[in-house]
């Protein structure tokens, strides 16, 4: 009886796992417009502390709220839309691509993070500054007297008329320290934030949630705060003043040093972090809300 030689059997076949898609470029831009509206009194109070003479915090929100009532809190709140959304959607978008560039992952050294944020930073700094000069015009206004103050209805018309008065230029004013201050954000919160997170996770006490993502969050928002400090004193100042000559960087620092002393780089430092910290918080809490949301869009197509 013959038997027939059975055919090799083939080996199974292996679904193999699809790449994952990137996240919508716009994701950073939307979760930071959404922190920022909600921190934005204690941003306005900031740049009203580094641009005036206001005494303290507590002097300057209460000042506020005397002079404007507690709508006064929001003054300028298109100027912060406008800043996010051009800036902010702008470093996160770079920041990712920088990274995708070297070779990055979350297991990646700092430095390695920290280049990617000077990347972003560099670029994201001259994108936004039109936007950064109005935010910081809008909620300076009316921490100035009357005679002296622009009295822009909203974003654009601060736009509009910058560009009309002043020339095109003006929406370049301060962009030597504001991308000083960019790189120093993205290269101390973005990356900070990854690195931080990356060794939270490494530790038997986090898995990547909520916990993890305020954590690391809060540590990436007292980093940055501390970094910035002396480039968004001198940003602000420069972008809130007007005329020829008041848009030296030596110029105001001269100024200030011979006025104040050094440590005018770190005056507004306790509400910049109280701005920045919840800021920092609420923009990767929201951020990775709204990656868990399309990842679980794209998982019901």
């Amino acid at each position: 009886m013959s038997t027939q030689a059975a055919a090799p059997s083939s080996p199974p076949l292996v679904a193999s796992k699809p790449k994952k898609q990137p996240y919508p470029f716009y994701l950073g831009g939307v979760a930071a417009t959404i922190a920022a509206s909600i921190t934005h009194p204690l941003d306005l109070t900031k740049v009203r502390l580094q641009a005036s003479g206001d005494k303290g915090m507590i002097d300057s929100i209460k000042k506020t709220v005397r002079t404007a009532g507690v709508r006064g809190l929001f003054d300028g709140i298109t100027g912060t839309w406008m800043r996010q959304m051009s800036y902010s959607l702008c470093r996160f978008w770079a920041y990712d691509e920088s990274k995708r560039i070297l070779g990055a992952t979350p297991q990646s050294p700092a430095w390695v993070l920290a280049t990617a944020g000077v990347m972003a930073g560099s670029i994201a700094g001259v994108v936004g500054n039109p936007g950064e000069v109005v935010m910081v015009r809008l909620q300076g206004d009316f921490a100035k007297p009357p005679e002296k103050r622009f009295n822009y209805k909203h974003c654009f018309d601060a736009l509009f008329r910058m560009v009309r008065e002043e020339g095109p230029s003006s929406l370049l004013r301060g962009v030597g320290p504001n991308v000083f201050r960019s790189i120093l954000m993205n290269s101390s919160q973005l990356a900070s934030y990854d690195f931080f997170k990356a060794e939270l996770l490494k530790t038997k006490y986090f898995d990547d949630n909520i916990a993890c993502h305020f954590t690391a969050s809060f540590a990436a928002g007292t980093v940055a705060t501390t970094v910035c400090s002396p480039a968004d004193v001198l940003k602000s100042r420069i972008m809130n003043a007007s005329g020829p000559g008041s848009s030296s960087t030596i110029g105001v620092i001269r100024s200030s040093l011979a006025t104040e002393g050094p440590m005018f780089m770190f005056k507004g430092w306790l509400p910049a972090w109280s701005r920045l910290q919840p800021t920092t918080i609420l923009i990767f809490l929201t951020l990775e809300q709204l990656k868990q949301l399309v990842d679980w869009k794209r998982g019901s197509l």
